[in-house]
């Protein structure tokens, strides 16, 4: 019978990178925009609660999906500001134009 000697590597973890893919401003407008979302919501969940009529409720949820529809299209304008144009830059245009189409096509296709 012969030993097997068994050797455990053990890896320590990759250390976690963190890509920043907006500017400061677009990234501090988007949090803005949603923090104002938020509130607005809580608040027609409190108009839900007080049993407010159906017409009142429609108006305020349709005011939330038009500024859901400015946040995402200020996040778009700001994805092809950075990431798009550094992409093309450094000759991976190809890719980000592909990954844009099929962002685009999936927000196109929930309006």
């Amino acid at each position: 019978m012969s030993d097997v000697t068994t050797k455990l590597i053990v890896r320590a973890p990759a250390a976690t990178e963190t890509k920043v893919y907006l500017t400061p401003e677009v990234e501090k407008n988007l949090d803005v925009r949603l923090a104002r979302i938020e509130g607005h919501v809580r608040s027609i969940r409190r108009m839900l609660a007080e049993h407010q009529d159906c017409n009142s409720l429609l108006i305020q949820m349709a005011a939330v999906r038009a500024a859901m529809t400015q946040a995402m299209a200020k996040l778009l304008e700001g994805h092809i500001e950075t990431c798009v144009t550094e992409c093309v830059a450094t000759e991976e245009g190809a890719d980000a134009l592909a990954g844009l189409k099929k962002a685009l096509a999936i927000v196109l296709k929930s309006t």
